[in-house]
């Protein structure tokens, strides 16, 4: 009998290759228990040795002992027989065959299920990893700019008999606030992200360490009858020390000078240095003053009623004081708010944003809001950025770290299409505003435009941590995973949209993105017979994510009839690549002059503190 025919009677064969299964099977078994258990790799290693030295062995003991029904017993030992040769192989074959199918699902499901889980779990890692980083070296930047220089203005605590009242210590800190931020070399957190610590009772060096910040200015209002009672005081976070604290005690005639005071002791024992005046707060009548403040406090909880009621308070202020700039600025707001929530048209809206933002320049032409609404008006409604350029720069001059005209000049840079200068002032804005859910949310919106998915994806994580039912959060979501190609978690984000308008718009895209364009062309029939006039624009650019070129044009045509304030960030919207290639896009482009030509022409330059 030749050498081959004896191996494979005696099943050595077989049972090297069952000896290899095997081996493989623990290896895998070992590669994937011992890092749970904290082991690095020489104990796999040594799994691995040990199986290469019984390898020899283990075919020594096939050639030496045979199985038969009754057990191992020696070969010698064993008649030659048919029957035995195949029981043995049967029985090998059935082993190798339970092993090999054991091995296809190890390796099916390594492949298919837990590969793909592990690398979208390190990728998710590695992101959040570069924005945890980006987060840390915005503020490093800005400890290396401001110092120890630093504060947060907490909202004062309304302490009169009346809850209603709460509006005037809101107003009083707001105040003070905005006169610190108007100082050269103080870091002062900005409105939002101070108020959400309202009502929170933590310790000062807590709400210190959370934000960053050196230095914590609070206190207490009480207000009865014509009398005013200020209590404040500004902490050391790092000792949890008393700097300063005073009490004020007047009517509320003297209530400006006290915010100036105040204000003024803050920077002396900040220990600045000014090289300009100190900023003062703008003086009115008393009744006035407390009739912006109540307006912008209703103001601010944005509805068709709380703005209409909004606007009676401040023409009841400025039927006092007409010449009360904030009051001018503050229906500027207001106008601007109503006709972007639609709750009146476009036209209308911002015609009136646009007089009172003039009519407030005209008693203060050192009003940086009212540039900054001149400036709005421009890009959004009346298309013409070189305009909003000149007001922006204007506004920025009057308020540099301002970090509502900062965040407003980072939208007018993502239309000009200069994206990384864009992406440097938003970065500013929410490193100053850090849990201001708008911030963040323009922030992930302009990663998106920037074809930065994930890290968009990030942000606009936080947006909602920050603020569960922002509209059109989820279906930016969306739209980011869509980009990537994963398309199941796209339609899962779609879905969680709690805006219907919002919500259709990612289907359309969504559903063509994953073959299935019936339910793609029912959410398009139904948005754009609710929708059409308010959405023209963002129905253009799902069409055109969709391939229908021709329907995108005719939708941009009609958001240039509706005047739609969406054309304002066209060359920005990655969406409309599609159409990048069809002659008509630059044609179009021409037509609301927003070439590359026309825009490169467009100078705006903004100079950060870092």
């Amino acid at each position: 009998m030749s050498l081959v025919s004896e191996l494979i009677r005696r099943n050595v064969i077989r049972t090297a290759g069952l000896y290899l299964a095997c081996a493989w099977l623990l290896v895998q078994v070992a590669e994937t228990v011992f890092p749970l258990f904290g082991f690095g790799d020489t104990p796999a290693r040594i799994v691995v040795i040990i199986l290469a030295i019984g390898f020899f062995p283990a075919l020594i003991l096939s050639w030496t002992f045979g199985l038969t029904p009754e057990g191992l017993r020696r070969e010698d030992a064993i008649p030659e027989s048919a029957t035995l040769a195949h029981y043995q192989g049967k029985f090998f074959d059935r082993l190798i065959l339970v092993l090999l199918v054991i091995a296809v699902c190890y390796f099916a499901l390594d492949k298919f299920v837990f590969t793909p889980a592990l690398e979208a779990a390190q990728s998710e890692e590695h992101v959040r990893a570069i924005a945890t980083a980006r987060d840390a070296g915005r503020s490093e930047a800005l400890r290396e700019a401001y110092g120890d220089k630093s504060v947060v203005v907490l909202p004062f605590v309304n302490l009169s008999s009346d809850p209603a009242q709460e509006y005037f210590s809101d107003g009083i800190t707001e105040e003070v606030l905005n006169l610190l931020a108007q100082i050269p070399g103080i870091r002062v957190i900005s409105r939002t992200t101070a108020f959400t610590y309202k009502n929170r009772e933590l310790p000062v060096s807590r709400i210190a360490d959370e934000l960053d910040v050196t230095y914590v200015l609070e206190g207490s209002v009480r207000q009865s009858a014509q009398r005013v009672r200020i209590t404040t005081q500004l902490i050391d976070a790092r000792s949890d020390s008393h700097l300063w604290s005073r009490t004020y005690e007047t009517d509320a005639v003297d209530i400006f000078s006290i915010q100036d005071d105040i204000a003024s002791q803050t920077v002396r024992l900040l220990k600045l240095r000014l090289s300009e005046a100190m900023p003062r707060v703008s003086v009115t009548d008393p009744g006035a003053y407390a009739l912006a403040l109540q307006a912008r406090h209703v103001g601010r909880s944005i509805s068709e009623a709380n703005l209409a009621r909004s606007n009676a308070l401040y023409l009841e202020t400025l039927a006092i004081d007409p010449a009360y700039a904030p009051a001018w600025v503050g229906l500027a707001v207001n106008y601007s708010n109503q006709a972007t929530n639609g709750f009146v048209p476009f036209a209308t809206g911002f015609a009136e944003a646009r007089e009172a933002a003039q009519r407030a320049l005209a008693v203060d032409p050192a009003s940086a809001g009212a540039y900054a609404y001149l400036g709005w008006v421009a890009m959004w409604f009346d298309n013409d950025l070189p305009a909003a350029a000149h007001y922006y720069e204007s506004a920025l001059t009057l308020a540099p770290t301002d970090t509502g005209v900062v965040g407003n000049a980072a939208l007018l840079l993502k239309g000009l299409g200069r994206l990384d200068e864009a992406l440097r002032l938003v970065e500013y804005q929410v490193a100053r505003d850090p849990l201001d859910p708008t911030a963040v949310y323009n922030l992930g919106l302009t990663y998106l435009s920037a074809g930065r998915w994930e890290e968009a994806i990030v942000q606009l994580q936080k947006v909602l941590q920050l603020a569960p039912d922002y509209l059109g959060v989820h279906t930016f979501i969306a739209t980011a995973e869509m980009l990537q190609g994963n398309t199941e978690a796209a339609l899962a984000a779609a879905m969680l949209e709690p805006g219907e308008a919002y919500r259709l718009l990612g289907l359309v895209m969504v559903q063509h993105a994953r073959g299935d364009d019936a339910a793609s062309a029912a959410a398009r029939a139904t948005l754009t017979e609710k929708y059409e006039q308010q959405w023209a624009y963002n129905i253009a650019y799902a069409l055109a994510y969709c391939g229908d070129n021709d329907a995108a044009f005719a939708w941009l045509d009609k958001a240039v009839e509706y005047n739609d304030p969406g054309l304002a960030d066209i060359v920005a919207e990655i969406l409309f690549r599609n159409l990048h290639l069809d002659p008509r896009w630059q044609k179009f482009l021409g037509s609301i002059d927003k070439q590359p030509a026309q825009l490169n022409a467009i100078k705006f330059e903004v100079e950060l503190p870092w």
